[in-house]
């Protein structure tokens, strides 16, 4: 419904009016004007009188604070009114026109004069004189739209000005930082200031994703934050539309809308004619209608953005990769060190050994004998280190090639035993080993020698690192089919290492099977050790068909690691009845 100043408008607002008009009196000047108010350059009102306000609700008394805190009496197009009105200030030339503002749920058409309250002379004018009267009022913001008028040529000349600044601004800015906070920040930061809008949003988007996250936001602060919301891309048709097709998409996105008045302008930003985020823009000005120019400074400042985030996202990635390079460095010096002294330490015990029995420091043959036995044991200790890196290196070179076959898992266990147990005996440590009850022998599909060796790492890093207490290793069956190799297997044996010492940290715990990363640089010190065991025994089982894995509970509480290997042949289990009788005839 549409109330003209000359016929209903007087109806509506007769009751009263003489009262209303006394009232306000005080406030400025009549200056015979139906509407008086003053502004500075910001658009704030400093006094304002209207022979209507109190028959709209504003208080007299604290009119003025009203209207600047709660902004609810303001021009429908706001840019186009403050470019009008910085252009008066600066020209000092009044202007004539009509113009739409909005209160509430109604829209009231205003015929204005604004003039420039002038200035002492030196001085820039500050403040505007503002004279009106109400030429329509609608009930309906949809009748806005029909009752706005189309935008003069000057009128867009001059947006589409404000607008280029506005991207060229942008882009200057985005173009000063590689940091892709400071980046989204600041675009939504600038376009919601200058184009006054109620909300301005960037999500990245990665096209294996199905959802985009806001990473910023510019809002009015009467409206809630959406930062680090998740929004489904096929649930809102605008944002699926601006990636499909790369331009800008204007339409209503209900879900994110304190008021259904609003319009939503999504733009995807692209490099490369790929997407790689999205911006959308909030503004509840009904009567405001982007041109088609407008639409494609959109879409420029989308690109620039766009291309400002590849950069940015391209140097995030570099700087990774470079981090991770130093580290690498950094590890692998900290484990040369290491090796060298690993290395170094059983050598020199070597030559002392040798070097007193050539200058004939030895007492008598006994202990003549004893020093060979020394340096014996030493250089066997350095050809186990220099192995350990030989393995590496043919590891990491893709090198390492094994061959596959069957083994008794009892003799396997046999040849363990008698290495290690004498190991622990000297640290008065218990030593168990316990096999599955079957009725045939446990047969693995692996090589021998490696798989060998992957227990002795095993269980020497238990016995090393456990102080009291003791060490069991057991084995059990877990009848699951498995491939490997192109051949199927009907199981796989489970080997576990279990000990009662120093344990690790839960935090220190990823670092274990990393390669040149050790949980503790002054541990593997005291302990000696070149710290590639676990890395080696990783790899080995791997490339067996099995997996590693480490478990602990904290430092002091021991820990365990498991690993397996495929079954050959799936054994015949004895029952728990069969196993009772037999223990009853072993006691």
């Amino acid at each position: 419904m549409t109330i003209t100043a000359n016929s209903q408008l007087s109806n509506v607002f007769s009751q009263n009016l003489e009262s209303i008009t006394s009232k306000t009196d005080g406030l400025l000047p009549t200056l015979g004007a139906e509407l008086v108010y003053t502004q500075d350059g910001a658009g704030r009102y400093l006094t304002f009188c209207w022979q209507y306000s109190e028959l709209l609700g504003l208080s007299t008394e604290k009119i003025v604070d009203d209207l600047n805190q709660t902004q609810t009496f303001v021009p429908v197009d706001k840019v186009t009114y403050l470019e009008r009105l910085h252009r008066i200030l600066t020209n000092l030339v009044p202007e004539r026109f009509q113009c739409w503002f909005s209160y509430q749920k109604e829209l009231f058409e205003l015929d204005l004069v604004i003039s420039p309250i002038m200035p002492s002379l030196g001085t820039t004018a500050t403040t505007v004189l503002v004279m009106g009267r109400l030429v329509q009022a609608t009930l309906n913001k949809k009748q806005a739209r029909v009752a706005s008028k189309t935008p003069t040529q000057i009128e867009l000349a001059l947006r589409s000005q404000q607008h280029q600044k506005l991207v060229n601004r942008i882009t200057r800015n985005i173009r000063r930082t590689l940091d892709l906070d400071i980046i989204w920040q600041q675009t939504v930061d600038s376009l919601g200031k200058a184009l006054r809008l109620e909300r301005c949003i960037i999500c990245p988007y990665q096209p294996s994703s199905p959802k985009v996250q806001v990473k910023a936001e510019y809002r009015q602060p009467e409206l809630k934050s959406m930062l680090g919301l998740d929004i489904d891309i096929a649930s809102e048709p605008a944002f699926a539309q601006a990636l499909a097709t790369l331009e800008p998409v204007m339409m209503e996105v209900p879900g994110y809308q304190e008021s259904g008045r609003q319009k939503t302008l999504v733009v995807a930003t692209c490099y490369q004619d790929q997407a790689n985020g999205l911006v959308a823009l909030n503004w509840q000005d009904e009567c405001y209608t982007l041109t088609e120019s407008e639409l494609e400074l959109a879409k420029e400042a989308a690109d620039q953005l766009g291309t400002a985030i590849a950069h940015a996202t391209l140097y995030e990635e570099l700087e990774i990769a470079r981090q991770k390079a130093e580290e690498a460095s950094r590890l692998k010096s900290e484990f040369l060190a290491n090796v060298s002294h690993e290395i170094r330490t059983p050598l020199n015990g070597m030559i002392g050994f040798l070097k007193l029995i050539l200058e004939g420091m030895a007492d008598d043959p006994e202990e003549q004998n004893q020093f060979l036995a020394e340096a014996h044991h030493l250089s066997i200790h350095l050809l186990n280190i220099i192995n350990d890196i030989l393995d590496i290196a043919k590891i990491e070179a893709g090198k390492m090639e094994l061959t596959y076959a069957p083994v008794k898992l009892d003799e396997l266990f046999s040849h363990v035993e008698g290495f290690m147990r004498p190991q622990a005996q000297m640290k008065n440590l218990s030593f168990r080993m316990q096999m599955p009850a079957t009725s045939d022998e446990i047969i693995v599909q692996s090589n021998y020698q490696r798989l060998l060796q992957v227990m002795l790492n095993l269980v020497n890093n238990a016995i090393k690192f456990t102080h009291e207490g003791g060490v069991t290793v057991s084995a059990d069956l877990v009848l699951k089919k498995a491939n490997f190799q192109d051949q199927q297997f009907p199981g796989m044996v489970r080997v576990r290492v279990a000990d009662t010492g120093i344990g690790v940290s839960l935090d220190k715990q990823d670092k274990l099977f990393q390669l040149f990363s050790q949980v503790d640089g002054s541990r593997t010190r005291q302990y000696g050790g070149t710290g590639l065991g676990l890395v080696i025994s990783q790899k080995l089982v791997e490339a067996m068909g099995g997996e590693v894995h480490f478990y602990s509970l904290g430092e002091g509480l021991g820990s365990t690691v498991t690993f397996t290997v495929p079954l050959y042949q799936q054994p015949v289990m004895v029952s728990s009845n069969d196993s009772d009788s037999t223990s009853s005839a072993e006691c």
